[in-house]
């Protein structure tokens, strides 16, 4: 005969092993609180729903063909302008103008970060010249630029570069001031050289904001670059549209639109894969 000792009033009868198993309601909760799992191709369904809908479209001539050609039309131009060399070799140069752009625009705003972010005299002096560019939109200074750089393959690239150089500046210079008190007095408290501090402190607290500022820098320069390779420009695939433009060849100015969509998406998936591999000692809601 077994002695089952009486549980008293107010008790959970429950073995430890249920009692740590959380509860169908607490489950659901936590399901609620989160974002969900991530898919490795769910960011795909939004430009394959568009482009069902674009199909549709221009197949029922809900879209007048002479305004928006279907999406066909753009893969049978393309192959054309391929076999015609065209697009790769404007292409080639886009890309170039748009890499040498955000790579000077990225040395100069991270040096400049560094200057304000670690420094309240650099603050002091560099800052607020840089806010005051920061309100004047790029393109109001665009005629300035080709005043002082000309209209040569410089000038262009340094549009590119300002239009790069922002958002590096404000992402990792915010990111500097953003590091915890604590971690400074701890590398002071613990007698560290100044090159370690950089190291050991200071990168890992700007690399978030680098990479965040990198997606956006890239995006800013595919957008400058739209803009000055339709300004006397004699090769690019902004030179490719305008050029279509004036004889109304939509199927060449489609090509050109999904070229530069496929750049932009192209580098920012780069640069998001580099985040998630950097960055991925940080947990974060949408991991």
């Amino acid at each position: 005969m077994t002695f089952i000792a009486p549980v008293p009033p107010g008790t959970d009868s429950r073995t430890s092993e249920e009692q740590s198993r959380p509860s169908p309601s607490r489950r659901r909760s936590q399901r609620r609180l989160s974002v969900g799992k991530s898919h490795p191709y769910g960011l795909m369904i939004g430009p394959v729903l568009l482009l069902i809908f674009w199909s549709w479209g221009a197949q029922s001539g809900f879209i007048d063909p002479r305004v928006l050609p279907g999406p066909w039309v753009a893969v049978t131009t393309s192959w054309q302008l391929l076999q015609e060399g065209r697009l790769q070799a404007n292409l080639l140069i886009s890309a170039e103008r748009a890499l040498s752009g955000l790579a000077f625009g990225t040395l100069a705003g991270v040096a400049a970060a560094l200057i304000t972010g670690l420094s309240k005299t650099g603050g002091y002096l560099l800052d607020g010249v840089v806010q005051v560019k920061r309100a004047i939109p790029l393109y109001a200074i665009l005629p300035f630029f080709m005043l002082w750089f000309g209209i040569g393959e410089s000038e262009k690239i340094i549009i590119i570069a300002v239009a790069a150089f922002m958002p590096i500046y404000l992402q990792v210079h915010t990111s500097l001031r953003n590091i915890d008190r604590r971690y400074v007095e701890l590398a002071e408290s613990l007698r560290v050289s100044y090159s370690d501090f950089l190291i050991n402190v200071v990168l890992p607290g700007a690399l978030p904001g680098l990479l965040l500022g990198l997606r956006f820098a890239s995006m800013s320069s595919w957008m400058a670059l739209v803009v000055v390779e339709q300004v006397n420009a004699t090769a690019g695939i902004g030179y490719m549209i305008n050029l279509a433009t004036s004889y109304a060849q939509t199927d060449v100015m489609l090509v050109g639109l999904v070229v530069y969509a496929v750049l932009g998406v192209t580098s920012d998936a780069i640069i998001r894969t580099v985040q998630k591999l950097v960055l991925s000692w940080q947990p974060t809601l949408g991991a």
